[in-house]
């Protein structure tokens, strides 16, 4: 297997993974919670199929193009809606989630 065809993948949706995790734990302190409600449930969904899409990867699953197309498009809504946002872990969130869809779609 050619793990190196993976490792940058792999590392976004690492690093993914970790700042949506920041973000939710962030958006969960904000005054008005309930306005974060949808940021904080794409943000717990998003780090579960980056951490996922890279395990498959990190075994060279023959269905990691796969999941990565889907973690693309979650990534992706994931960005649009922390870009909404005007707290500093969510644009931080939006930022990694974007590069993540990117490396995704290359990927798959």
């Amino acid at each position: 297997m050619d793990f190196g065809k993976y490792q940058s993948c792999i590392e976004a949706c690492h690093i993914c993974a970790a700042y949506c995790d920041r973000c939710a734990a962030s958006c969960l302190q904000e005054d008005d919670v309930q306005k974060m409600a949808e940021c904080i449930r794409l943000d717990m969904q998003c780090a579960q199929i980056c951490r996922l899409a890279a395990s498959f990867m990190a075994q060279g699953s023959e269905f990691a193009g796969d999941l990565c197309r889907v973690c693309a498009d979650i990534c992706q809504k994931c960005g649009d809606e922390c870009a909404k946002h005007d707290a500093n872990h969510c644009q931080e969130c939006a930022k990694a989630c974007k590069r993540c869809a990117e490396e995704c779609r290359a990927m798959a």
